[in-house]
């Protein structure tokens, strides 16, 4: 059962990651007016980033690749949304993406600290990711 976990958690922790980059490559325009309306700067450049980011990230947690590299990729992506799109606390729904938005974070925190565990790619080729075990948090 232990075993199992480890990739249960990093199927439930992935799939919103993967789900809104997919959501974003076939539908750009929303997000991209989203960014815009909020000033940032270049937002038709920004987006392809962004899906790769999203993309790649959440399949590195996913198959357990890097998950380390994937889940503080992750973490960079999330950090600056959170902060820039969630802080108005006086609409329930943002005060809701800003909790779930942390909630995300400490399962990533919890890769990057312990690896993507068993059942894993990082497993099977014995690659530690960012540090070596001795070395971890």
């Amino acid at each position: 059962m232990q075993k199992y976990v480890p990739l249960l958690a990093r199927i439930l922790l992935s799939i919103i990651f993967i789900k809104a980059g997919i959501d974003k490559l076939f539908d750009p325009g929303s997000t991209v007016q989203q960014m815009a309306s909020k000033g940032i700067p270049l937002p038709g450049v920004l987006i392809i980033p962004t899906i790769i980011l999203l993309i790649a990230g959440g399949l590195s947690v996913l198959l357990g690749f890097k998950a380390r590299y994937g889940a503080l990729g992750l973490i960079g992506f999330l950090i600056p949304t959170t902060l820039i799109f969630h802080t108005n606390f006086a609409e329930p729904m943002q005060q809701i993406q800003f909790l779930k938005n942390l909630g995300l974070m400490g399962g990533l925190l919890m890769v990057v600290a312990f690896g993507s565990g068993a059942l894993s790619l990082d497993e099977r080729t014995g690659s530690p990711g960012i540090s070596s075990p001795s070395e971890r948090f």
